[in-house]
Parts: structure tokens; C-alpha cells; sequence
């Protein structure tokens, strides 16, 4: 972190490209008039990471309270949670321990410093990949629920949404690892962003699958109660504009992260691309952003958990 002065040293180089192609600074010709540099004050991250902290806990703390929602559905949702939380924690975090180092509060040697960093950079890209993994499960429970209804407590028991949870943590933990280790090497970067196109291409074809078999469903009732044509159209507007919000809130908070990872491979060295890089910190925002909303949509939504919260 103090290599880097103001700016983060998170997942390696990542601020820039990696070492084998530029210097961790920018040129001096990429910051031009035409370039767009957001500047994100680090107390608007603590702010973000702060209220993501408390909004995680309170869906973890609610979903360990009430035995009603200990079901695997609720159990990814708690997992992802727990992902967003790590992702909020980690890059709070970092930006304190910075803002110390800068203050002179902080006083320590530069190979301890080293080793902490590693370890907060392990953390934010395992709980990174985590996040996506979780929203993914989510994406198929849902779908399994909604098409094989009958057959869903069967298909998603407890032990196997065990060893889907086991799973996905021990990956992401690898994963994390082997960025870290090889953040330089451009089949890392590559791989990432397939893994983030995959998991948004999954998340799309499931949703928009289950929003047909909701219009159809809703159409079939229509028809048993003699309803107009404009109510079921009403119908699948809302469900369209769900289905809009979800996915869009997705791409906008985790593509500008892996169109930066895309960059550094496809235009190192070009101007244009310099000015994108620019706005790493920004890109790490939005990420923090979207653990502030995922409690929105996928936990708050339901009644039985919005009780418990106000219990807790």
C-alpha cells in the first residue's frame, strides 16, 4: 500500500496493468482533458463499507435467529451476505489502515505491512468471487423451485446445499490465492472475466425463464377469472421491470470491475484505456455499492425476515 502513495495497491498491480507491461504509475500524456477521473474520497468508502457492514450483520443476525428461514434458500442469502460483508470489511479495512499509514498513526515495518496487504487483497478477491458464486446459487434455487415444485425438497436438501456452500467457499479461497499469486499473468485475468460473463449470462437465462413461466401462469389465471387483456399485461411490465432492476443492478456494479480486469489484457498501453484505469477506485465503489443493495433485493423482500428484524 505504501508503494503506491494515495493510490491502493489492491490485487496487485490492478490500479494500473500489471508490472510486466507499465510502471504502477500512469503516463504522464494518458491524463489529458479528454480523460474522466472520478475521485472517490476515502470517507465516502468508510461511509459505504459502514453501511453495508450493518445491513449484512442484520441479515445474517435475522436469518441465525429465526428457524423458520433455516432452509437452504435463506441459507444463500446468508451467504451472500456474509461475501458482501467480507467485501465491505476488507476494503474498509484497507482504506483505514491507509489513512493510518498516511497520519503517521500507524508506524511499522514495511515487510509486516506487505504481508497485511496480501492478506486484505486474498480477502477482498475471495469474497469477490464468493458474492458472484452466491448470487448464482440463488439464481438456481429459484429456478429449480419455480419448475420442479414438486420434486425441490428433494432436489435442494439440506446436506447438499452443505456441500454447495463448502464448495463454493474452498473455490473462492483458491481462486483468491492463485490471483494474488499470479495477478501478472494474463490467462488469471482472462478467466475471471469468463467466469463474471458466465455467471451474468446464467443469471439472465435463468431469470428471463422464469419471468415467461410467471406471464404464462399469470395469463392462465387471467383466463380462468375472465380478466382483460391489460391486466396481465400489467403483469408482466412489473415482472420485466424486477427482472430489469436485478440484472441491471448486477452489471452495473460488477462490469466496470471486470471491463478494468478486460482492459489490462485487450489495450495496456492505450490513452483511451489509461483513462479508464484512472477510475479504479470508483469501480471498487460501485462493488461496495451493490453489497449495500443485494440485502435489498434478496433478503428484505421477505416477510418472515423483515419480523425477525424487528425482533432484533
Amino acid at each position: 500500500m505504501p508503494a503506491l502513495g494515495s493510490q491502493r495497491r489492491l490485487l496487485g498491480s490492478l490500479n494500473c496493468t500489471p508490472p510486466a507491461t507499465l510502471p504502477l504509475t500512469l503516463a504522464p500524456n494518458w491524463t489529458g482533458p479528454q480523460c474522466l477521473e472520478v475521485s472517490i474520497p476515502k470517507g465516502l468508502f468508510l461511509s459505504l463499507g459502514l453501511v453495508s457492514l450493518v445491513e449484512n450483520v442484520l441479515v445474517v443476525a435475522a436469518i441465525a435467529k429465526n428457524r423458520n428461514l433455516h432452509s437452504p434458500m435463506y441459507y444463500f442469502i446468508c451467504c451472500l451476505a456474509v461475501s458482501d460483508l467480507l467485501v465491505s470489511v476488507s476494503n474498509v479495512l484497507e482504506t483505514a489502515v491507509m489513512l493510518l499509514l498516511e497520519a503517521g498513526v500507524l508506524a511499522t515495518r514495511a515487510a509486516v505491512v506487505q504481508q497485511l496487504d496480501n492478506v486484505i487483497d486474498v480477502l477482498i478477491c475471495g469474497s469477490m468471487v464468493s458474492s458472484l458464486c452466491f448470487l448464482g446459487a440463488i439464481a438456481v434455487d429459484r429456478y429449480i423451485s419455480i419448475f420442479y415444485a414438486l420434486r425441490y425438497h428433494s432436489v435442494v436438501t439440506l446436506p447438499r446445499a452443505w456441500r454447495i456452500i463448502a464448495a463454493i467457499w474452498v473455490a473462492s479461497i483458491l481462486t483468491s490465492l492463485l490471483f494474488i499469486t499470479y495477478y501478472n499473468h494474463t490467462v488469471v485475468l482472462v478467466c475471471l472475466v469468463g467466469f463474471f460473463i458466465a455467471m451474468l449470462a446464467l443469471m439472465a437465462i435463468l431469470y428471463v425463464h422464469m419471468l415467461a413461466r410467471a406471464c404464462q401462469h399469470a395469463r392462465g389465471i387471467a383466463r380462468l377469472q375472465k380478466r382483460q387483456r391489460p391486466i396481465h399485461q400489467g403483469f408482466g411490465l412489473k415482472g420485466a421491470a424486477t427482472l430489469t432492476i436485478l440484472l441491471g443492478v448486477f452489471f452495473l456494479c460488477w462490469g466496470p470491475f471486470f471491463l478494468h480486469l478486460l482492459l489490462i489484457v485487450l489495450c495496456p498501453q492505450h490513452p483511451t484505456c489509461g483513462c479508464i484505469f484512472k477510475n479504479f477506485n470508483l469501480f471498487l465503489a460501485l462493488i461496495i455499492c451493490n453489497a449495500i443493495v443485494d440485502p435489498l433485493i434478496y433478503a428484505f423482500r421477505s416477510q418472515e425476515l423483515r419480523k425477525t428484524l424487528q425482533e432484533v
